[in-house]
């Protein structure tokens, strides 16, 4: 199994790449994936099979707040007529991207994945991450996963400790024109504020416990105290995202130094806008596709230039 691994701020092109990448015949693009199953501080605990499928099956406490606040990323696929469009804030993690961009029947293809996940060994969890995405490789007929999740600059540390034979390719953008798309999305909000409270209280609110003695100031940033207008009004100063795209920049360069993967293709989104059968082909060629040429320019037209962006001094 050909195994690879897209790291990015966000918000740099990387959906639009997953997306080329999924009409590649003999890809299975896992969009979403490993940042669903954060945190990645548990990713060398070892559990059982099913206990894994538990976390799998059940929802992220980011995106149910995000659902009841009524601001759901964009990139959500699952669709409305699906077993659990009743239920949001409930709706299982792989359900909501991963497996709702693989095919229009996301429901099925999970209860097939449940009895083959269920029957892992006890494994730690990254390597019941990768035995997943070998699985869904498998059942989605392709010879190949390509996973590609906004955010995981912040966590490259633990993908090149858990995965040091797959395949690298670092993407990355001009952080004016990603600082400015993240302050418009829900999820990147979310995640700004709880880097900012990070560095301000050195506490995550979302992992705070109801009884901790939370420094003054803190209580604005609980996951329940959280309205849509809050989120949004986070949005207005462009400089709060320029400041999260320095801090995952450096947490993937840092990485990727202290780490250097065996194999490691950088590649810019305006590069790719520059030239996008050129700069396709070349990653197609690094990931391994039977015809890189022909995949390029089978796709290259949906890659469109993007407006100029202004930045604040």
């Amino acid at each position: 199994m050909d195994r690879a691994i897209i790291i990015s701020n966000g918000r740099c092109g990387s959906t639009l790449l997953s997306d080329l990448i999924h009409e590649e015949p003999e890809t299975c693009s896992a969009q979403e994936f490993f940042m669903s199953v954060a945190p990645w501080n548990r990713s060398t605990d070892v559990i059982t099979g099913p206990a894994y499928w538990q976390v799998l099956s059940g929802p992220k406490a980011e995106l149910s707040i995000l659902f009841r606040l009524g601001l759901p990323p964009k990139e959500i696929r699952y669709p409305k007529s699906g077993r659990f469009a009743g239920d949001l804030l409930n709706l299982p993690r792989i359900l909501a991207i991963t497996l709702a961009k693989l095919t229009d029947d996301s429901d099925t293809l999970f209860d097939r994945l449940a009895p083959r996940v269920q029957a892992f060994p006890t494994q730690s969890v990254g390597a019941h991450h990768q035995a997943f995405l070998d699985v869904l490789a498998e059942l989605t007929g392709k010879k190949r996963w390509v996973e590609r999740s906004g955010g995981s600059s912040q966590v490259t540390t633990s993908l090149l400790a858990n995965y040091p034979s797959a395949k690298i390719v670092y993407l990355t953008r001009d952080w004016g024109a990603t600082a400015k798309s993240m302050s418009k999305h829900s999820s990147f909000q979310l995640v700004q504020l709880r880097v900012e409270a990070l560095g301000r209280f050195g506490i995550d609110p979302f992992t705070a416990s109801p009884g901790d003695d939370l420094p003054e100031g803190m209580h604005a940033y609980l996951p329940e105290h959280l309205t849509a207008d809050a989120l949004r009004d986070r949005g207005q100063d462009l400089k709060r995202f320029m400041a999260l795209c320095a801090f995952m920049s450096s947490q993937a360069e840092q990485a990727l130094e202290d780490h250097p993967p065996a194999q490691l293709h950088r590649i810019a989104y305006e590069d790719i806008v520059a030239d996008p059968v050129g700069r396709l082909t070349d990653l197609g060629s690094f990931l391994g596709f039977a015809d890189p040429a022909a995949w390029a320019g089978s796709v290259a037209d949906r890659v469109r230039r993007p407006e100029p962006v202004a930045v604040p001094a």
